[in-house]
């Protein structure tokens, strides 16, 4: 069924998909309310030292430029093949259409939906039934100063990633649980779970100290890197690095003919790290962390390998994944996958086409973007749940795909109409 403009849609999160899917909805002609509980873009701006993958021509839509050269004929694009920083990617693309006049009136930061409900009915009432999937969605915001109102809308799009959420950490432990002593040592600030600037603005943190990174992924590729290069220019600066298994070509499995190649040369380099031990910088295996204990303001960890090895360092770097946040939905209908935490039939799709290389994802489909709570929609990252192989590009089909449902157009396609 088409919901017809102006209808009025909610959008959470104003990260690189949340902007995007505002502007698709404004140039169709809905009404937006884009939430945003810190500041535009903030949780990629945490990341924002890292240089990207994929060049600029990946993550950006004719819309976005079509949007940025109306609202100023002197706007210059970065090149298509430019490899943008987080914080470049930001500040020359998603800031300037974020502040543009098609979004400025309806970007609301600072503001946190914390619930959201459907009017007239309880989780357990009205499944699959008309009336619900036509009453209006209720949202409580908390503002930045601590005030609070409910909005409504017909449509909610969850675009609010996993990345810096506080429930999206998992533990050290065995299986993926807290080790003994990782809720204290948390509290302490001893534990670090993201992408620090370790040769930037936090490198008085590493330096001359001993850190523990965890974690077998490009972040815990990107820190290992960054770690070694301050070792050797920092006196008494150690490095463990933890993985949970020995490959024999090293933490990070390399794609063949990798078609990202600074994503290859990442992965190269942090394997030749872990290869080649040194008197700053060791590879240890072990399958998880058994215990950590603060000792002297340092941490005694204990591993679970089967020595139970124990070490003693300053802080532990723990680059073990994200994961989404659902609290804010508990009252929807949705139906969630056992395994990735993710919709289930997106993935179940993805389960399918299952690819060590990012690259290989496409869209599923406008199908898989259907949940049992009618007009709410999970895009971006959040949508893929624990599967890191979501790309910006592929948000950018999840928008396309999306508005051809609420539209009720299969072939509606603004970035077909929109010519360059």
């Amino acid at each position: 069924m088409a919901i017809d403009t102006p209808a009025s849609i909610a959008i959470l999160g104003a990260g690189p998909i949340g902007i995007e899917a505002a502007l698709y909805a404004r140039f169709l002609g809905y009404d937006v309310d884009l939430y945003e509980r810190g500041r535009v873009c903030e949780n990629m701006l945490r990341w924002g030292h890292v240089r990207m993958f994929s060049p600029f021509s990946m993550n950006r839509t004719p819309l976005g430029l079509a949007a940025l050269n109306a609202q100023a004929v002197d706007y210059h694009p970065p090149a298509d093949d430019e490899l943008l920083t987080g914080r470049e990617f930001v500040e020359q693309y998603l800031l300037p259409l974020a502040q543009s006049d098609l979004l400025c009136d309806c970007l609301h930061e600072e503001t946190d939906v914390s619930q959201i409900g459907r009017v007239g009915f309880l989780k357990q009432e009205g499944i699959g039934t008309e009336e619900r999937a036509e009453a209006k969605f209720s949202l409580l915001l908390n503002a930045g100063d601590e005030t609070e109102r409910v909005a409504e809308a017909d449509v909610v799009i969850d675009c609010t990633g996993t990345y810096f959420n506080r429930y999206s950490m998992g533990g050290l432990g065995a299986g993926g649980t807290w080790a003994l002593g990782e809720v204290a040592a948390t509290a302490h600030e001893r534990i670090e779970h993201f992408l620090p600037d370790i040769l930037g603005a936090e490198r008085d943190a590493f330096a001359g100290r001993h850190t523990l990174l965890v974690g077998a992924g490009y972040s815990a590729a990107t820190s290992a890197v960054a770690l070694a290069q301050l070792a050797a220019e920092a006196p008494d600066t150690q490095v463990t690095w933890l993985t949970r298994r020995r490959r024999v070509e090293g933490p990070i499995p390399r794609i063949p003919s990798d078609r990202l190649p600074q994503r290859d040369a990442l992965a190269a380099q942090a394997n030749e790290l872990a290869a080649t031990e040194t008197n700053t910088f060791r590879n240890l295996v072990a399958p998880h962390i058994a215990s950590m204990a603060l000792e002297d303001d340092r941490l005694r960890v204990t591993l679970a390998d089967e020595a139970r090895s124990t070490l003693v360092v300053d802080r532990i770097l723990a680059q073990i994944g994200y994961m989404p946040h659902w609290g804010m939905c508990r009252e929807l209908q949705l139906h969630l996958c056992y395994a990735t935490v993710g919709p289930m039939r997106l993935a179940a799709a993805l389960q399918e086409k299952a690819s060590d290389d990012c690259l290989d994802q496409t869209a599923s489909g406008p199908q898989t973007l259907f949940n049992p709570e009618a007009n709410f929609y999970v895009l971006g990252a959040k949508s893929y749940g624990r599967n890191s192989q979501f790309l910006i590009a592929t948000g950018h089909a999840q928008i396309r795909d999306l508005f051809s449902i609420i539209g009720d157009r299969h072939d509606l396609d603004l970035y077909q109409s929109i010519r360059l």
